[in-house]
């Protein structure tokens, strides 16, 4: 039965904090920890205001559940997820993903995301904000606007139809795949996301995920919260990484292709 064990955690959920004393809602991570085999990795990405004090305060109370993993300067969204990601690996966690330090997406929606990984045999299960009938997925019409745009061209550059990239919840079971596309430093800050899609989709040595391999599920609920770092500013800069993202899977798609091909004249005739 799920969570019923005394081991180790299996499931890690990373969770990046920087410079969020005043809207860290910690009381409400405890909803994730009421499965015995899940932990919750916070990474404090250099923070000045107080942040890891209340995270290490927090960890107190639920050893080995709660983990706090300190970056001595900010490295940004995407690096600090990477590093929990990579610390959680190293615990020997079976299930690794991340979550907003807002908790836009709530704890309860996590837990279903976990479900729906551990029920579906899945290797990839992505959070998606799909407003529906019956669920309350709250965003502003211009961040929601600007994200289908965004959306839109991550679909594209990833060659894969996926929905939203963006949503900060998501989880990966442990495989070598994974373990590679983590093993470098993201070039984007703002649009990991899709770099980190798209190195699991086509890794150079291990064996890749497909996308039957990946599910997207919408939520039930998300809410935008106050105080986001995601301006203007952030969405021109996540804008011109998508690109850059796009043009290396691109050479990346072409050198495989080569290389399957051996020098790119395959099935083209031969001089007799």
């Amino acid at each position: 039965m799920p969570g019923a064990g005394t081991g180790p955690p299996s499931v890690w959920v990373v969770v990046p904090c920087y410079n969020e004393a005043r809207r860290l809602p910690l009381h409400e991570f405890e909803s994730l920890l009421v499965r015995s085999d899940v932990a919750v990795l916070f990474v404090d990405d250099g923070s000045r205001d107080g942040t890891l004090e209340l995270l290490r305060a927090f960890a107190g109370r639920f050893p080995r559940r709660a983990v706090v993993l300190p970056l001595a300067a900010n490295r940004g969204k995407g690096e600090a997820v990477r590093a929990g990601m990579l610390h959680a690996l190293a615990e020997g966690a079976a299930v690794v993903g991340y979550l907003d330090a807002d908790l836009a997406t709530p704890p309860e929606e996590v837990l279903r995301l976990l479900a729906a990984l551990e029920a579906g045999g899945w290797r990839a299960v992505l959070g998606s904000r799909v407003r529906l009938l019956g669920s309350e997925i709250r965003r502003s019409a211009l961040r929601h606007y600007r994200g289908r745009v965004f959306a839109t061209a991550a679909s594209l550059a990833l060659d894969l139809p996926v929905y939203d990239t963006q949503c900060g919840a998501k989880l990966f079971r442990s495989c070598p795949a994974l373990a590679q596309a983590l093993a470098s430093p993201f070039r984007a800050r703002w649009a990991f996301d899709v770099e980190l899609l798209g190195r699991l989709m086509a890794p150079a040595r291990a064996e890749g995920l497909r996308a039957a391999d990946i599910v997207e599920v919408p939520l039930l609920r998300w809410s935008d919260v106050r105080g986001s770092k995601l301006g203007s500013w952030q969405m021109l800069r996540a804008a011109g990484e998508l690109l850059g993202v796009a043009l290396r899977l691109r050479r990346a798609r072409g050198r495989r292709e080569k290389d399957r091909t051996g020098d790119g004249t395959l099935g083209a005739a031969r001089p007799r």
